[in-house]
């Protein structure tokens, strides 16, 4: 399917984060590369832009980011990008024969929106608007949102200043090439070049349906207010698996969220972010190998936070639409190292102070339970999710593993710790077998 993105404007109210408006990051990328990988991956295609305030600067974007992702995207000039929203459509008339996604390079949203409208698109000389009903939670000021008056599907009106109205305008409509004709009427009989005024016409018409998208995310970039709401947004709807310890979910990832938000204003990437966690690791096995608490103590809260930056690759990579298969495997190989050496750290510790061979045979236990347990996660991980909801809290990953190494450092008690990590990795691993067994 094809999109027409409007991308001309200003938005002189989004200045502190740059004088163009589609190149605004939020969260380290410009609006428009996120419109249009929400669009990628609603299905869409192929995409037309409008470009006019600073468009040579998001011409060159626009066409780098085609080549990074392999799309088309042709570029339309708009060199009256200061006038109403309705010439910017006009502009591009004559790609757009056949029906279309329109949308707005300031419009966030979530991709199920868009394929909700392809499942149940406007007929033949129609548009659909996606309408939020539930204003009251909206996540804009009513006083700066385009409302809408719907009835049994159909739009009654819309404008900035209805009093009688039961929706908010997404800015998210798929059209058919009625909507120039309806423009154009619009301008002819009401003096209106506005994109509303064209919806006005042909909801007088009875040729504008609405389909409510209550409940799922949009939100509409106008002003500073909005972007940092929209940062929180998306921070918030990066969930984590359904398999996800509660320590891994309440602590883990929360502090991990603050870092990563940070972490996405820089030119850092996903497997560098994997690096310095493995780093982290390194540097608090050594601590521990050297056999004096303060280093110790300080090697417990390195392995902690090398843990909390280990979440962080993940989110930034999500974030930054930097992920890929070859950093989900890097980031598994290095954490198998870490989790060795630390526990080889401990091992050497206590070896140190206490020379018994059973330490050895300790320490060997909790490293081979830690890595068998890691190898069954993926099996294991996918019953939990399909067959076993009732018993999803019930997960031991890396997380708990490193967690215990904090404590064991942090209160001097090597060896314990040894013994707990190699008891609760290897019956753990025997509790999978068999389950898995049982369920696989």
């Amino acid at each position: 399917m094809k999109c027409l993105i409007i991308a001309d404007g200003r938005g002189s109210r989004l200045q502190h984060g740059g004088d163009s408006k589609p190149l605004v990051p939020v969260l380290g990328v410009p609006l428009i590369e996120r419109v249009i990988r929400t669009a990628l991956e609603a299905g869409v295609d192929d995409f037309y832009v409008v470009i006019g305030y600073q468009g040579e600067r998001v011409r060159a974007f626009l066409e780098r980011l085609a080549k990074r992702l392999g799309i088309s995207i042709t570029l339309v000039v708009n060199k009256d990008w200061e006038k109403a929203d309705g010439l910017s459509l006009l502009k591009a008339r004559e790609y757009l024969l056949e029906p279309f996604l329109l949308l707005t390079a300031h419009h966030l949203f979530d991709p199920s929106i868009v394929t909700k409208m392809m499942v149940h698109p406007p007929a033949d000389g129609e548009i659909l608007l996606a309408v939020d009903s539930d204003s009251g939670n909206s996540p804009i000021d009513t006083m700066d949102a385009t409302l809408v008056k719907t009835e049994d599907g159909k739009i009654q009106n819309i404008g900035k200043d209805l009093n009688n109205y039961n929706g908010l305008n997404t800015g998210i409509i798929l059209c058919t090439s009625t909507v120039f004709g309806a423009l154009e009427r619009s301008t002819e009989e009401h003096g209106d070049t506005t994109l509303s005024g064209a919806v006005r016409t042909l909801a007088a018409e009875g040729r504008a349906s609405a389909l409510d998208i209550t409940g799922r995310f949009w939100i509409d970039m106008a002003d500073s207010t909005a972007f940092k709401l929209a940062e929180h947004v998306l921070l918030a709807n990066l969930k984590g698996k359904p398999s996800d310890s509660l320590l891994l979910r309440y602590f883990y990832r929360p502090l991990s969220a603050i870092i990563s938000r940070r972490l996405v204003n820089y030119r850092i990437t996903p497997n560098q972010i994997s690096l310095f966690s493995f780093l982290c690791s390194m540097l608090s096995a050594g601590l521990f190998a050297i056999g004096s608490y303060p280093a110790l103590f300080l090697g417990g809260f390195i392995a902690q936070f090398s843990m909390i930056i280990d979440c962080c690759d993940g989110l930034v990579a999500r974030l930054k639409f930097q992920g890929s298969d070859y950093g989900g495997w890097l980031d598994a190989v290095m954490d198998r190292y870490a989790d060795a050496f630390m526990l080889f750290g401990l091992m050497w510790h206590a070896y140190s102070d206490n020379r018994d061979s059973l330490i050895l045979f300790i320490g060997f236990l909790a490293i081979i339970g830690s890595f068998v347990l890691s190898y069954t996660a993926d099996k294991y991980d996918s019953l939990l999710v399909d067959r076993m909801t009732h018993t999803r809290g019930l997960r031991l990953g890396r997380e708990v593993r490193v967690f215990l190494i904090f404590l064991g450092a942090v209160f001097n008690q090597v060896y314990l710790t040894l013994i707990v990590i190699a008891m609760v990795m290897n019956i753990e691993t025997i509790r999978r077998i068999i389950i898995c067994r049982d369920n696989g």
